[in-house]
């Protein structure tokens, strides 16, 4: 036996590692999750505010929410933010969470009615992961 440390990992080791713990978990759980994205597009097409997400366990999971700057104040992240738990909710998830940093936005995430569960302390040296769940029934 042999332990092996790498910053070039192969893809297949790592989806090799994934697929072994997906296998043990389908033991107790459902395995696979759905994709849910959200956008705004302006009249070029180009996006202008997205969120992605992940559907599984009967929570919706965001991924990113992300709205340009020149876009910013426009509520287009409230709307997506909306848009996405209420689809989430029609896709029977009971639930959402997601984690931000403290430079990124988590009083707006509170406005949108999210609790935070935790936080991480010390991300490049004065930034704390913040970890926040709201349920959506």
């Amino acid at each position: 036996m042999q332990l092996e440390i790498t910053d070039t990992p192969d893809t297949a080791d790592d989806d090799y590692v994934r697929a072994k713990t997906r296998e043990y978990n389908s033991r107790f759980m459902e395995s696979g999750y759905e994709l849910l994205s959200c956008y705004f597009r302006d009249t070029d097409d180009t996006i202008i505010a997205g969120l992605t997400s992940k559907l599984f366990w009967s929570w919706i999971h965001i991924d990113y929410l992300w709205v340009a700057e020149s876009e910013r104040g426009r509520s287009l992240g409230s709307q997506l933010l909306a848009a996405a738990e209420k689809e989430a909710l029609q896709r029977g998830c009971v639930g959402s969470q997601l984690d931000t940093f403290s430079f990124q936005a988590p009083e707006f995430y509170r406005k949108q009615g999210y609790t935070v569960m935790g936080s991480l302390s010390g991300y490049t040296g004065n930034q704390d992961r913040i970890y926040l769940y709201k349920h959506l029934l």
